[in-house]
């Protein structure tokens, strides 16, 4: 059976922006005290993928380098990052949670989990594997991860 790439590709673009609906009502909720939303994408970007640069968080979350830099600055400033520099090039700085950074996404992570929970527990067992195995699938196929 021949692969309709033209269909595939309009179900890609589909489920994107399904990602990014859903990733924005789920968040939209979180109550994470003095946090822009921006800011809060910012940290969430820094706690899956740290240490990163903020080159990388710019292209990644597609804020200019200029609004990244002035948000993360106010990230710094309430203690919830911190820069580190390179161990073998000092004029890169990579950016890393503190352990308030750390626990304020952890219970974000939580609210988060409990949406997530909500939304899976009328799949039976056999349609979780199902939904885990497409993650690691989409994970490992299409959105690759690279680390910087």
């Amino acid at each position: 059976m021949l692969v309709d790439h033209n269909k595939l590709f309009k179900q890609f673009v589909r489920f994107t922006a399904s990602v990014h609906q859903t990733s924005n009502e789920i968040t939209k909720e979180i109550q994470v005290e003095n946090i822009t939303n921006t800011q809060y994408k910012i940290l969430e970007f820094i706690t899956v993928n740290q240490p990163v640069t903020l080159t990388r968080i710019s292209d990644c979350l597609n804020i200019s380098l200029p609004n990244s830099s002035r948000e993360l600055k106010k990230l710094i400033e309430n203690q919830l990052c911190e820069k580190v520099s390179d161990l073998k090039d000092r004029r890169i700085f990579h950016i890393r949670l503190t352990d308030k950074g750390t626990a304020i996404m952890e219970e974000a992570f939580q609210q988060i989990q409990q949406v997530f929970q909500e939304r899976m527990n009328d799949l039976t067992e056999s349609e979780l594997n199902e939904v885990g195995r497409a993650f690691r699938t989409l994970q490992e196929k299409v959105f690759l991860q690279t680390k910087a």
